[in-house]
């Protein structure tokens, strides 16, 4: 009898706790991926959800919703984050070029040598140009919180032969989005661009509708290409992955500033995770690509050097026919500059 009138009392003051803890949370924030729970981005979510709610002590609720329970694509989204419907949401340069098309900075190809100068950009003063921009141009109703990666590098593969300079890509049909910037670059390449939607990709692959694309090995191994016939990646790395999130800037400025404090340390956070997580995911899918078969080339300084030269049409094409181009491509280029003297310099300083 006593025994289970402890039980009992026990499982109330549980349950008094969860009521109060419940009502503890003065903001909720309800965040949203396109994806799935293998992807970056839910790593990226987790870490995010795990500090705020502890940094804030239970202040702050974050809520996810991983796939399309909220919104279907980058338009209908970033309209939810516009309106307030939702507080944080994570596209790529793609998903947010039909309202910011400057965000496609991130698709020009070879522009940021490795991870050390991608992430010395990406957590400096370029981010905050592109949140200012994108503030002004949502009448600072979306707001630019942090910029990292979903699925590591983008690579040319194909079904047909190794490449290993820009002739090799003579003529090869190579999937891209619908989208000009990409477009551009395989046209500029010598190959030919074919838009083909994603979940169409593989059978695209099987019957020759297209022969190569532009992705990460981890998408490539996560989507089974290989035993769709594509059996060469050139590690040619023309553009990182960027991963934009997005948050409700109504729904961030309402909250106290030890709040938002909060939160942009738990988007740094993030931030920090998603850089992380493709490094370790790409390590299995690499070896499984070439444990199937799959020829994996690196191409020479001197070859990457050519790409890049026969690219360098696109960077022209860019500044001249996207809005506000040249304006993000120069604050593109010159946190570049400078993330690679600090780099460099570290580089130097570890050597000795």
């Amino acid at each position: 009898m006593l025994k289970n009138t402890l039980k009992s009392l026990t499982v109330a003051a549980l349950l008094a706790g969860s009521a109060i803890a419940a009502s503890a949370a003065d903001y909720t924030l309800r965040a949203t991926a396109n994806s799935n729970e293998n992807d970056e981005d839910y790593d990226g979510l987790v870490v995010f959800k795990n500090y705020v709610e502890a940094a804030s002590n239970g202040a702050i609720e974050v809520e996810l919703f991983i796939g399309t329970q909220l919104c279907g694509n980058g338009a209908e989204c970033l309209q939810g984050v516009a309106d307030g419907s939702i507080d944080v949401y994570i596209s790529t340069s793609g998903g947010a070029s039909g309202i910011f098309p400057y965000v496609q900075v991130l698709d020009l190809p070879y522009l940021m040598a490795d991870d050390r100068i991608a992430e010395a950009v990406l957590t400096g003063d370029f981010t905050r140009k592109l949140r200012s921009m994108a503030l002004e141009d949502s009448g600072d109703s979306i707001r630019l919180m942090t910029i990292g990666n979903t699925g590591g590098w983008r690579n040319f593969a194909n079904t047909k032969r190794r490449v290993a300079a820009p002739a090799d890509m003579e003529g090869l049909k190579i999937r891209t989005v619908v989208a000009d910037l990409p477009q551009e670059l395989v046209k500029a390449l010598g190959a030919a661009p074919t838009p083909i939607p994603w979940p169409e990709l593989f059978t695209s692959f099987q019957t020759g509708v297209v022969e190569g694309s532009k992705n990460g090995i981890t998408d490539i191994m996560g989507m089974k290409f290989p035993d769709a016939g594509l059996k060469y990646v050139t590690l040619d790395g023309h553009a990182y992955m960027g991963a934009l999130w997005w948050m409700s800037n109504a729904r961030f400025m309402e909250m106290p500033e030890d709040m938002r404090r909060v939160v942009v340390d738990g988007f740094s956070a993030l931030q920090q995770a998603t850089f992380a997580s493709p490094k370790r995911k790409s390590i299995a899918a690499y070896e499984q690509f070439v444990a199937e078969g799959g020829d994996l080339y690196v191409p020479t300084p001197d070859e990457k050097a050519a790409f890049k030269e026969a690219a360098a049409p696109v960077y022209d094409w860019f500044k001249g026919n996207v809005g506000r181009g040249e304006e993000v491509f120069d604050a593109l280029t010159s946190a570049v500059a400078e993330a690679e003297a600090e780099v460099n310099a570290a580089r130097a300083a570890d050597l000795n």
